[in-house]
């Protein structure tokens, strides 16, 4: 995946995407699920528990009816209960933690991108040991989820701004995925040429669609792909910076750590540690 997956002209709203039960006759509510696989895109669903889903290695995508998540490895991505989704993963390996709405209560009911502090990402890695098919609880892990709960409350006031909107208007769409397809060289001027609009009425209809004016959208979106091509491949940090478009590898990584918190270098290295998931 060498950037967002192509923006929906009008995606699904949650009464048709399907509803995916997870704790079968259990009714645990708490419990873990691991992933590893290569390129995958799952279809729209929403599920009746809370996910946290931690990304060792990898990529995963995650697309909503207003916004495309992007979550590199050593983050994490909260889709709360209800929440019609859809996920996409690239060489990918992945723990979810599902909580039963009681255990953590979100009014907010939308995806995050979480940062996950040492303890955090340890807990998650225990949580494994109680898949959420189990065919029942203890009092162990029910005190141990509870715990992992109270951190996952104090992290979603924490979320990384790792986002794109999502638009119905098949003009903003048009003008974001030709945006995407082009972030080494793009323009405005360009993306109104290609789309036939007048640059007035494109930063007008974006702004309304997205409440972000497209200067911006480029941003995150070029800064969104230089996580990727940081986390694989062996381009330079110049090389990553001229491929999305920078002038200059200095220019790129004050921006990269306005963004993410991090320079690409530091970005870099700690995404190729060899993940650890026992």
């Amino acid at each position: 995946m060498t950037g967002f997956a192509q923006p929906a002209a009008s995606p699904p709203p949650a009464a048709n995407a399907r509803l995916v039960t997870l704790r079968g006759r259990s009714g645990v509510a708490a419990g873990s699920y691991r992933y590893e696989g290569d390129a995958v895109d799952l279809s729209w669903h929403r599920h009746d528990l809370h996910q946290l889903e931690y990304a060792f290695e990898g990529i995963v995508e995650v697309e909503t009816a207003v916004a495309r998540y992007r979550l590199p490895s050593r983050q994490a991505v909260w889709i709360p209960a209800g929440l019609a989704h859809k996920s996409g993963f690239v060489k990918a390996r992945t723990v979810s933690v599902f909580f039963d709405p009681v255990l953590v209560r979100d009014t907010a009911g939308r995806a995050r991108v979480l940062p996950v502090e040492p303890v955090f990402r340890e807990m998650i890695i225990y949580a494994a040991r109680w898949p959420i098919g189990r065919p029942a609880s203890d009092q162990a892990a029910d005190s141990y989820f509870e715990a992992l709960a109270h951190l996952v409350v104090e992290a979603l006031d924490q979320e990384r701004p790792f986002y794109l909107p999502t638009s119905t208007d098949p003009l903003v769409t048009a003008a974001m995925r030709y945006t995407d397809a082009h972030l080494d060289e793009v323009s405005l001027t360009d993306v109104c040429r290609a789309i036939a609009v007048s640059e007035r009425t494109l930063r007008r209809r974006f702004h309304t669609a997205t409440g972000m004016a497209w200067r911006q959208y480029l941003l995150h979106s070029r800064l969104l792909h230089a996580m990727t091509l940081l986390s694989h491949g062996d381009r330079t940090v110049l090389g990553v910076a001229t491929a999305v478009g920078f002038d200059s590898a200095s220019a790129f990584s004050r921006a990269f750590q306005a963004y993410t918190g991090q320079t690409p270098t530091a970005f870099r290295q700690e995404r190729r540690r060899p993940p650890r998931l026992d």
